[in-house]
């Protein structure tokens, strides 16, 4: 197998790069993997135009390495470019919710057993516009954290800086709320919307059970919305979402689908932050679908 790592030097920093070079030696030595290159981004962007430039049948698998934006970046180099070589994540972000929900091997050994198991299965992304998210795209509120906390603070305290960041911005953000109109499944809903989740999978910014019935290769997307409420119903309703035992709560509506229209009836109520894939990406009215099978991934 000929191997390419695109890797963000800035996520994990020194365990990250420990395990890139001992699974690269391992497989090498053990005659599985031929040829090995390995590129470093150094800006925002890099890790798409690397993943752009490959040349279907160049190599037998693409390894991303960080967070979900550099995962992110490669998934949509991949799609944009046509390749459609295989990739493999290999977490080294501070949430990197993919990556959690597929239980990637964090150490030399799993992860090079995952490799030589070889499961590759096709994977389900969203889509909004000629943008694509392997995980969520969504709006409202605590949608603006990941890009708001200082990449020393996530180096540091890791998930626990979201959390944080979220207690502090919630007694200042939970009555602002926002007037949605979602269209699906031939009709149209009107929303009091505090956030809008639309994932691939149950975990997002660290809640690992939020869309709870999410699946990545289902050919649907999971949508969770959380409607404004009172104080007394907001912080049990965060409990229940800790737990994923939420949905079929008052103060929610689940549903799933494989398109979506999402759109303001009063922008008049101030700025609404847009989320994917925990970059700030995308703005109102939006218009999402599946895109059943798109990628190809190397899966435990």
């Amino acid at each position: 197998m000929n191997v390419k790592f695109i890797v963000n030097p800035t996520s994990g920093r020194q365990m990250v790069q420990q395990n890139v070079d001992g699974v690269a030696e391992q497989l090498v030595q053990e005659g599985l993997w031929r040829n090995v290159d390995i590129f470093y981004t150094r800006a925002r962007n890099e890790g798409y135009e690397a993943a752009f430039d490959l040349k279907e049948g160049e190599y037998d698998l693409v390894i991303a390495v960080g967070g979900d934006g550099t995962v992110h970046e490669v998934v949509n180099g991949i799609l944009h470019g046509g390749s459609n070589i295989p990739m493999a994540i290999m977490p080294a972000g501070t949430v990197n919710d993919f990556g959690h929900y597929l239980r990637i091997p964090n150490d030399v050994e799993g992860y090079c057993q995952m490799v030589k198991n070889n499961k590759i299965i096709p994977v389900d992304v969203g889509r909004v516009g000629d943008d694509y998210f392997l995980n969520v795209f969504a709006g409202g509120l605590f949608t603006d954290i990941s890009y708001k906390v200082p990449r020393k603070a996530k180096m540091v305290l890791g998930e626990l800086a979201y959390y944080l960041a979220g207690a502090v911005s919630l007694p200042l953000n939970l009555f602002r709320s926002y007037s949605l109109e979602f269209t699906y499944g031939g009709k149209t809903v009107e929303e009091q919307a505090l956030i809008f989740i639309i994932s691939n999978t149950p975990s997002v910014g660290g809640f690992k059970q939020i869309c709870p019935e999410a699946g990545i290769s289902d050919g649907l997307l999971d949508v969770c919305i959380i409607r404004r409420s009172a104080m007394e119903n907001i912080v049990p309703l965060f409990f229940r979402i800790m737990k994923g035992e939420h949905i079929d709560s008052p103060h929610i509506s689940y549903f799933q689908t494989d398109y979506l229209e999402v759109r303001r009836t009063s922008p008049e109520e101030g700025e609404l932050f847009m989320d994917m894939d925990g970059e700030q990406k995308g703005s109102l009215p939006a218009t999402i679908r599946v895109v059943p099978g798109a990628l190809r991934m190397l899966v435990p």
